[in-house]
């Protein structure tokens, strides 16, 4: 009976949570698996439901998690997750009391991005083989994905409506469902044109689709397969640092910086809401021109 009810209040949140936030599907996973990985522990444990949950129950599952080492990061999102979960109970009149009042978040280390160079960036644009439609199409996703500094779920969600080619600017939907307008550059215009052209009606042969990268299969392409496909490109280039397409986002982000884009302007460009968000690309860029330093000047 816990955990049927236990499920039943948990959809019960993220569907709340969906209408006041607007969650992506990622996000609402998470959260879902977070949440019933605390109410299957709380069950097994004590049988008690969620709602049920003390301050004591909690630091006994974090006790749990760290002894079978769990990340500070995963950690620190899972004890977000329940702060939101037992806030909103609260202030449904389901609660009285938040058992995770008085629990403070595990300090993280700020992890700096893993830093792609220039030349290591026009060697991976260089590799898609685009005398077919499917290295096409990689060539003009990794153009579009380092000229606009997308996330890699923006990406493969884009569909023709969003892209204008005569203005130069995609309507990328971000976060929240939160839109923005990314301009494109010369370069990614020139690819996606070509794509269109070239590249598209093979992969989507008599399928009818708004999808702009179609898989071979003619659907959307999903994250994990961009991801094999970034990978291959990145082996054919000689490039041995680990590469993600999140990696791209990373070197966009710091590229700009390094030429003297404004903070603020890359925040907007990335679809952070929170400038500090942005700000560890600063540190990055700041690294960057310490090593330069060192290396260049007189009496580096």
């Amino acid at each position: 009976m816990t955990v049927n009810s236990d499920s039943k209040i948990i959809h019960q949140y993220l569907d709340g949570l969906w209408l006041e936030k607007g969650l992506s599907s990622n996000t609402r996973e998470s959260y879902a698996r977070d949440l019933s990985a605390f109410a299957a522990w709380l069950a097994a444990e004590s049988g008690a439901p969620l709602l049920d949950a003390s301050q004591e129950q909690v630091m006994a599952f974090l006790a749990w998690r760290h002894s079978r080492h769990y990340s500070s990061r995963s950690t620190a999102r899972l004890l977000s997750c329940l702060r939101g979960f037992y806030r909103y109970q609260i202030r449904e009149g389901r609660l009285q009391a938040d058992p995770l009042a008085h629990i403070d978040n595990p300090k993280l280390p700020r992890a700096l991005p893993k830093l792609l160079t220039e030349a290591d960036v026009e060697g991976l644009l260089r590799a898609p083989d685009v005398t077919d439609a499917v290295g096409l199409r990689d060539k003009a996703m990794l153009e579009l994905l380092y000229a606009c500094g997308l996330r890699v779920t923006e990406l493969v969600g884009l569909t023709l409506p969003m892209l204008n080619l005569r203005q130069g600017v995609v309507r990328v939907l971000g976060k929240g469902s939160k839109e923005r307008l990314v301009p494109l550059g010369e370069e990614a215009v020139y690819w996606l044109e070509r794509y269109l052209r070239e590249g598209r009606g093979s992969l989507l042969g008599t399928t009818s689709s708004d999808v702009l990268f179609p898989s071979t299969r003619a659907k959307q392409m999903t994250r994990q397969t961009f991801w094999h496909r970034i990978k291959h490109w990145a082996q054919l280039a000689g490039i041995e640092k680990p590469l993600s397409p999140h990696t791209l986002r990373h070197a966009f982000a710091t590229h700009l910086l390094n030429h003297g884009a404004d903070l603020r302007v890359v925040q907007l460009l990335l679809g952070h809401s929170d400038l500090s968000t942005t700000q560890i690309y600063t540190h990055v860029a700041q690294a960057r021109m310490k090593s330069l330093h060192e290396v260049h000047h007189p009496r580096g």
